[in-house]
């Protein structure tokens, strides 16, 4: 961990991810070749937010599981390969319509009571739907309140704008964001091309970016960069 990293996070869904990207190998024996989480034992860590997540499950027939079992063997399992006993921040990775919300928030409260948790929280998530969790949990004393969402916001992709962060106003929720640099876009990488070494050059990738892959985006991306590098020239002077 360099100098400024506060948050690290681990997705429980990224192992299957990957493996549903390898189109040439995806044995058990390519797989425990894949990076794992290296964290630092829990007393020797510095003031770090540790955060993970549940519910998506990319490689079943069933997307996205909120359960009770399946959300409590996931935390079990991310504090198992993170080597900790407990992380500062679980989120509830997307909304499952298969199962009662009244399940999925029973299990975020024994997570919690437990000490496997600290805080609760949310990602992706419509406004609505942040909203009706939030009232929910607060309807009962003791039960957890979610303190934060994880969206994609940037400067490409505001459309949480309208519904999303006004429940997190009205509920005292914080926002954490995904793609802050537009799937980076906003880096300005792409400005006169597609780098073969990018996420867009890469297959697997490629319609991850593509959406951004605009007139309006680059001009966007144009106007970010020009503003930053004047920045620099000034204090430079």
């Amino acid at each position: 961990m360099g100098d400024g990293l506060t948050h690290f996070e681990w997705l429980q869904a990224e192992k299957a991810r990957i493996r549903s990207l390898l189109s040439k190998d995806a044995s058990p024996a390519a797989l425990a070749r894949l990076p794992k989480p290296t964290v630092p034992k829990i007393e020797k860590l510095p003031p770090v937010v540790l955060a993970t997540k549940a519910v998506s499950r990319p490689t079943t027939q069933r997307r996205f599981d909120a359960s009770r079992g399946h959300l409590l063997n996931s935390l079990d399992g991310s504090l198992r390969r993170l080597g900790v006993d407990h992380v500062d921040l679980w989120q509830l990775h997307a909304w499952d319509p298969l199962t009662p919300i009244e399940e999925t928030l029973a299990a975020v409260d024994h997570a919690v009571t437990s000490g496997k948790v600290r805080y609760v929280g949310v990602s992706n998530y419509a406004g609505w739907q942040t909203a009706h969790v939030a009232t929910w949990q607060r309807a009962v004393p003791g039960r957890v309140v979610p303190v934060s969402t994880q969206v994609e916001y940037s400067l490409l992709q505001r459309g949480v704008e309208r519904e999303v962060v006004p429940a997190l106003r009205a509920h005292g929720m914080g926002m954490i964001a995904w793609s802050a640099l537009g799937r980076g876009v906003l880096t300005g990488k792409y400005r006169s091309g597609i780098p073969a070494d990018s996420r867009a050059g890469n297959p697997a990738f490629a319609s991850f970016v593509q959406p951004y892959l605009t007139d309006a985006a680059r001009r966007i991306a144009d106007a970010t960069a020009t503003d930053m590098y004047a920045s620099i020239d000034l204090l430079a002077d």
